[in-house]
């Protein structure tokens, strides 16, 4: 959270002024991998959902297919009247920084990423919280003593959700192996479950029996390998647990529907406040996920174990280090 809290800190945005009222005209914009990638992006799809459902609102939408395309419809969107204008995506950063401040009476919002403009609200999440609970279930269900993780793009926001997973491993044991592997380096490693399938094929013969994929639409191949070999999947962003049950431990809730159902609400309702938004375990803002499809795999001091250690991270007796601050992580990942 330093990273956050620095953020918080040193820009003057938070607290900005509340919006004039008027009835939203909404626009979400999705990030590579598709709206229906059963993660990141189906969840800010969630969001959207639930705001045309209670309030007979629709909203516009766009599903990214290239880089060269963020600014473009961003700058539409804006022009077009829609307000707030939803992007979900730390790569739309450039794009809403440069199209921003051309249309100061749009509100605009942005998921996973800070951006330093008046009419702007940044939304950024502690992952590393919700991936340490996620880490100590794993260690505890393991069998071999191994788990891993399958992240997308190797970047900042995906090493955190790794290194939050492996400190709440070796929270269990510091005998726990926690191997790691990222899928690419461009926007094509949030869909290519193929690839993800045979990493985690790999980090099985390595003896991994608990494996987390943090890789947006390439976590479905990751866990379809999982299941494929009888381990234990971990999901992220959604719940995710309905897609192999039996197979599935838990899921790292990441509340994306939230943040794009309190942006569109908020300029419905003539509250909308620019600035940055940190979700995190006290706000709810990530989780884990317990349901029908994954009761049978929590004992119950599985479940003492992580409420007790969620209740210690809000409380700030257990400090979950972002790895965003300085890029490195305190505990080995192989």
């Amino acid at each position: 959270m330093k990273l956050l809290k620095t953020l918080i800190a040193t820009t003057a945005l938070v607290g900005a002024g509340t919006f004039a009222s008027a009835q939203a005209n909404p626009a979400v914009i999705f990030d590579l991998g598709g709206k229906f990638d059963k993660s990141f992006n189906e969840m800010s799809y969630t969001g959207a959902e639930r705001f045309r459902e209670e309030t007979g609102i629709e909203y516009r939408e766009f599903e990214l297919q290239s880089d060269a395309q963020r600014e473009q419809a961003l700058r539409r969107f804006a022009q077009a009247g829609n307000n707030p204008v939803v992007v979900a995506g730390f790569s739309n950063a450039t794009a809403m920084a440069t199209v921003a401040p051309d249309f100061p009476d749009t509100s605009f919002v942005i998921i996973d990423m800070v951006v330093d403009a008046p009419n702007v609200r940044s939304v950024v999440f502690a992952e590393q919280e919700g991936s340490y609970l996620v880490g100590l279930l794993a260690a505890m269900a393991s069998k071999t003593g191994t788990i891993s993780f399958v992240g997308g793009m190797d970047i900042p926001l995906i090493q955190n959700f790794q290194c939050g997973y492996a400190q709440g491993a070796k929270s269990v044991s510091d005998d726990i192996t926690v191997i790691g592997a990222m899928t690419g380096t461009d926007g094509s490693a949030w869909n290519n479950p193929v690839k993800g399938g045979e990493i985690t094929m790999s980090q099985i013969e390595n003896g991994s029996d608990v494996v987390f994929a943090a890789a947006g639409g390439t976590g479905r191949g990751v866990l379809q390998a999982a299941t494929d070999a009888d381990i234990l999947g971990i999901g992220v962003d959604a719940n995710q647990n309905y897609m192999h049950p039996g197979n599935m431990l838990t899921s790292m809730m990441k509340r994306v529907d939230n943040a794009v159902y309190d942006a569109f609400n908020d300029v419905n309702n003539g509250e909308f406040t620019a600035g940055i938004q940190v979700m995190g375990l006290a706000e709810e803002g990530v989780g884990w996920a317990l349901d029908e499809n994954n009761a049978d795999l929590i004992t119950d001091e599985m479940k003492a174990a992580v409420e007790a250690a969620k209740a210690a991270i809000i409380a700030g007796d257990i400090v979950v280090h972002d790895y965003r601050t300085d890029n490195s992580c305190p505990v080995e990942i192989n």
